[in-house]
């Protein structure tokens, strides 16, 4: 009938334009202050509250696990601390040991009723009982006289005038220097050769 097929397009129509999710049958359907409340079922509230239980726990582990890193960390910075003084103690114990003996033949010799030459030959006797504990240790005097003077081993107090040696060449040696393999452990006080014929020409 004529008048059924208009209602059925007027129908159709407003589906059409119906706004996705709300149905244009439904009076009042989707409008403000009318949204329906979430429910959760005490199935789903179960199962939130085994996760976050579940957590909990993960976090206390996790917290405990942090605080034992730490204290291991300490407890290896201590130890190394102590093994790196134990280490020096004994290095110079070493070395000190080796000196004791040194120290035992200067009381020897202050005791001494000799002459001074007798007191000299023996403190010449015990400077190279020093020099022979050094070379053990691998401890060697800088070289001096004759060379030519190296800022990196020498410290210049002056310059001497000598013809016999080249120009900035070592003339004298006022203090031995020390080096341990490569390393310096003092430089050697000199004074520097001014060769006057070199430094004319």
């Amino acid at each position: 009938m004529p008048g059924q097929d208009t209602e059925l397009r007027t129908l159709e129509s407003a589906e059409d334009v119906a706004p996705e999710g709300v149905s244009a049958t439904g009076a009042g359907a989707g409008l403000p202050g009318e949204q329906e409340e979430a429910t959760v079922s005490p199935a789903e509230l179960e199962k939130l509250k085994a996760e976050f239980e579940l957590l909990k726990t993960e976090r206390d582990q996790l917290v405990d696990r942090l605080a034992r890193v730490q204290a291991e960390f300490e407890n290896a910075r201590k130890r190394s601390e102590r093994e790196r003084l134990e280490f020096r103690d004994y290095a110079v114990g070493n070395v000190v040991e080796q000196f004791l003996p040194v120290i035992d033949n200067f009381e020897l010799a202050l005791k001494a009723t000799g002459t001074a030459e007798q007191l000299r030959s023996g403190v010449e006797l015990i400077v190279k009982q020093m020099e022979e504990i050094l070379r053990q240790l691998q401890v060697q005097q800088v070289p001096t006289v004759g060379v030519q003077f190296d800022p990196r081993q020498h410290e210049a107090l002056g310059t001497i005038e000598r013809d016999d040696l080249p120009d900035q060449h070592v003339a004298e040696e006022v203090r031995r220097g020390y080096k341990l393999r490569e390393r310096l452990l003092r430089p050697a006080l000199v004074r520097v050769a001014s060769n006057p014929k070199q430094t004319s020409e």
